[in-house]
């Protein structure tokens, strides 16, 4: 009979990364964030960047326990997301598609980064930015998605409204690829083992 591999519980580390990372997502999103001139005033943020970097660092299931931790204590009410803003109502607004997609993202980059870490790490530097990018597409696929229903707008000017932080985005993935790799030489166990 095969032998069952037991998970292992989250011990006082996890939970101090998730904790952490959940309060770096407050910190980057209640900073002002910059308006960019689009049509439904979508902020820009370093929101996309800490998801990023948390789900490269931690893997699939403690990225996505703080990166779901934050989503789901801004939408009971806290002000945590851009402007000081929080509620269940923001799902009715334009915006509704990027918050859904944070813990998204965290699973495709989280289950990318562990498996980048565990079978290819010589090309880390290469297939980081690679997931990262995966996860963008998500987070702008849910976000187009958003403006659509919530902002009632036409697919073309959704798209139009969401290009404008595409090459932001980019330099975050580059920004968080870099961390990430830093981080990993200087913790070589922080995903390795998981």
């Amino acid at each position: 009979m095969a032998s069952v591999k037991k998970r292992r519980r989250w011990g006082a580390q996890d939970l101090s990364l998730i904790a952490v990372f959940a309060a770096l997502l407050v910190v980057v999103a209640v900073v002002p964030p910059i308006q960019i001139g689009n049509l439904l005033s979508v902020p820009l943020t370093l929101q996309t960047l800490v998801v990023t970097l948390s789900a490269l660092l931690l893997g699939v299931s403690r990225s996505f326990a703080a990166v779901g931790l934050y989503v789901l204590l801004g939408l009971v009410g806290l002000p945590i997301f851009a402007g000081f803003r929080g509620g269940i109502g923001l799902l009715a607004g334009p915006t509704a598609g990027y918050i859904i997609a944070f813990p998204l993202m965290a699973l495709a980059v989280g289950a990318l980064a562990t498996l980048i870490v565990r079978r290819a790490w010589r090309l880390a530097p290469l297939l980081f930015v690679l997931a990262g990018i995966i996860g963008l597409l998500i987070s702008h696929l849910l976000g187009i998605i958003g403006m659509m229903i919530n902002g009632k707008l036409p697919l073309d000017k959704a798209i139009a409204a969401d290009v404008i932080f595409v090459p932001g985005d980019l330099v975050k993935i580059v920004l968080a690829t870099v961390l990430a790799l830093a981080l990993h030489r200087a913790f070589p166990r922080l995903l390795r083992d998981r």
